[in-house]
């Protein structure tokens, strides 16, 4: 492999979860309800797709996505301000490998430029990686492939030389849509038996990644 793209949510940073707890307040915030199921769905879901996903949730045609999105947003913000983002197991140990291996880091996440940089700084993983891609540059978010595929493109690979490591569905599908050899972490979910077909390993934590490069 001659890179390594990793999700960030959930995958690199304990964060996933609070999603899980966030979104349903939000929801129910503005009138609506959401399951534990349906909110595990949301997970790394980018554009078009989150906004479809919740209004096919809320049963309302008017329904408000960026309202309510923002609302989620600033409720969570201010949770991990006062609990902090916690790093997933073997995150620092596993991109530290990578550099000194000369294995590019990259990452392809669901989230906004800014904030992607703002966490990567907060909790001193930033320095470890060559190129960060975030939804918003591309016209597709997971679980189209567009983001891992753009990702590839800025650091002229094939997605073939890439390994992605992802720890949800919609993140293990877009991967593997653009031709990655993905593995996932599973954080919040093990792999269906159809999602299993589309894995090129599955492994407990960061560190067991090594043995499959």
């Amino acid at each position: 492999m001659k890179a390594v793209i990793f999700d960030m949510d959930g995958t690199l940073i304990d964060t996933e979860k609070y999603y899980r707890v966030f979104w349903p307040k939000a929801m129910e915030h503005f009138g609506y309800t959401m399951t534990d199921e349906q909110a595990l769905s949301m997970r790394s879901l980018g554009q078009p797709y989150a906004p479809r996903r919740l209004k096919e949730i809320s049963g309302d045609p008017d329904f408000d996505y960026l309202t309510v999105r923002n609302f989620r947003k600033k409720i969570m913000e201010e949770h991990l301000e006062k609990v902090g983002i916690e790093l997933k197991p073997g995150a620092v140990e596993i991109l530290t490998y990578l550099k000194e291996h000369g294995i590019k880091n990259a990452m392809a996440t669901a989230n906004d430029l800014e904030r992607a940089t703002r966490y990567l700084k907060k909790i001193g993983l930033y320095q470890y990686f060559d190129e960060i891609v975030c939804a918003p540059m591309v016209e597709h978010g997971k679980p189209s492939p567009d983001i891992y595929c753009f990702a590839c493109e800025t650091m002229q690979l094939k997605p073939e030389e890439c390994m992605a490591v992802e720890d949800s569905p919609n993140g293990v599908i877009s991967a593997y849509k653009a031709g990655c050899k993905t593995v996932m972490v599973p954080d919040q979910t093990q792999p269906d038996e159809e999602l299993k077909k589309m894995l090129y390993g599955c492994v407990d934590k960061l560190t067991d990644i090594i043995d499959l490069l």
